[in-house]
């Protein structure tokens, strides 16, 4: 059985949609939480923190102990003021689930740069800033004796591996979170962290904001909801178990699916020539990566 109980951690963008559910599940298991949230609109503007309140105290109602934390995981003070606020109150960090994210989408010819920038900063910035870290508290325990098994969670999406158009900032930054993932699986190894990557199929407050999506992602009247967002956290909440046996993996999950995904491969047949390539032979020879 999976088994929290214990374990410290902090879930970004916990207020609403799939942070929330995660912290709830992970609450559930015995997980001390962080629910760190600062309340913005979908497209990052704005701040409110009763999200966040109301999830610690829905957690604390069904006998958990979370507490609620507002700093914004984009800027890198507010990384580490995170990542310290965790281990001033639990006096320790087991697991991070990144997550939080904003979505500004526009086709590459209107799109402004504070647009890419902004999305790029909570997605990307935001998973790499609390990673950093977190890192660095996990090397210092380590290198302090602490042998404890710690647990990364980061949140990429479809858009991020199949290029939805029109979200050329927000499929960017999911792209680089699935990168980051395998690069901290391979650096964080040494003391004693897995990082893996989730990618969701759901309903939430940014795919809601899609055109056609609403529609295709409506909840059932009655049966299985295959696009609640609960649907995605006991995969989170595996990943985040001590005796997690993944590292470097990307898992896509929708309802009841989850599938692993392989990282970038060489495919197929390749063109070979004994030296550089004369730029017409090239032209010719290339033919054979045509569909």
């Amino acid at each position: 059985m999976v088994d929290l109980d214990g374990r410290v951690a902090i879930v970004t963008g916990a207020g609403r949609g799939l942070g929330r559910a995660h912290a709830l599940l992970l609450a559930e298991r015995g997980a001390r939480v962080i629910v760190n949230d600062i309340g913005v609109r979908n497209d990052g503007t704005g701040g409110d923190p009763a999200p966040a309140n109301d999830v610690v105290a829905e957690i604390v109602e069904a006998g958990g102990t979370a507490i609620a934390n507002g700093e914004d995981v984009g800027s890198w003070e507010g990384a580490h003021s995170l990542v310290s606020a965790a281990v001033d109150a639990f006096g320790d960090l087991d697991i991070v689930v990144n997550n939080a994210g904003i979505l500004r989408d526009s086709m590459l010819v209107n799109m402004s740069e504070d647009d890419f920038d902004d999305v790029v900063r909570v997605h990307l910035k935001g998973h790499v800033g609390v990673t950093r870290w977190v890192a660095a508290y996990w090397r210092e325990r380590s290198k302090a004796g602490v042998d404890r098994r710690r647990n990364l969670v980061h949140t990429s999406s479809t858009s991020g591996l199949y290029a939805n158009p029109g979200q050329a900032n927000y499929g960017a930054a999911k792209s680089g979170v699935v990168t980051l993932s395998q690069i901290a699986a391979k650096e964080l190894a040494k003391y004693g962290v897995v990082s893996n990557c989730v990618v969701p199929g759901a309903r939430t407050r940014l795919t809601m904001a899609s055109p056609g999506l609403p529609e295709i992602m409506e909840a059932p009247a009655e049966g299985f909801d295959v696009w609640d967002p609960a649907n995605v956290s006991p995969l989170v909440a595996y990943l985040s178990d001590g005796a997690c046996p993944f590292t470097g993996e990307t898992f896509y999950v929708q309802g009841g699916t989850v599938r692993r995904l392989e990282p970038w491969t060489l495919v197929g047949e390749s063109i070979e020539h004994s030296g550089r390539w004369p730029l017409d032979e090239l032209a010719t020879a290339m033919k054979t990566f045509r569909h």
